[in-house]
């Protein structure tokens, strides 16, 4: 995945970021758009003090929640103007805690369509330098008119 997100249109690239900033769970979890290409997008968010589980890992509603957008981004890069995208359904499997500093997510695209988009997210916790994967995502994404 680029690390230069203008790799898609311009328009397109600012479609995604105006999008991306208009969520404001996002905001809260302190989630950033680190990358988008077509087909593909990654989201990072800090594992802050509010956002972990009573034995101090990553809660997994935000490992779910930055892998479903993720997923979500990266399937409405494959979108043309005037459609967003909604998770239909997603499926989640939480491999291991998320210990570390952040959390990185990677969506990507594994068929697209016109009425049904289907998605996976790997999630993957960072501390020190080194990279676990916690968890994978499945889901449908559909397009929906603005």
């Amino acid at each position: 995945m680029s690390n230069d997100p203008e790799t898609l249109p311009h328009p397109q690239v600012h479609r995604i970021k105006t999008s991306f900033a208009a969520q404001s769970l996002m905001e809260t979890l302190g989630a950033t758009l680190e990358a988008v290409a077509h087909g593909t997008c990654r989201i990072a968010a800090p594992i802050l003090p509010g956002s972990r589980q009573q034995q101090g890992f990553a809660h997994a509603g935000l490992t779910f929640a930055i892998g479903d957008s993720a997923a979500g981004y990266a399937a409405l890069t494959t979108m043309s103007e005037g459609f967003e995208v909604v998770t239909a359904e997603m499926k989640i499997n939480l491999l291991a805690p998320g210990v570390g500093d952040r959390l990185v997510a990677e969506g990507r695209v594994l068929t697209p369509g016109k009425r049904l988009i289907v998605t996976q997210s790997d999630v993957y916790a960072e501390a020190n330098g080194t990279r676990r994967h916690i968890a994978t995502l499945l889901g449908t994404m559909v397009p929906v008119p603005v």
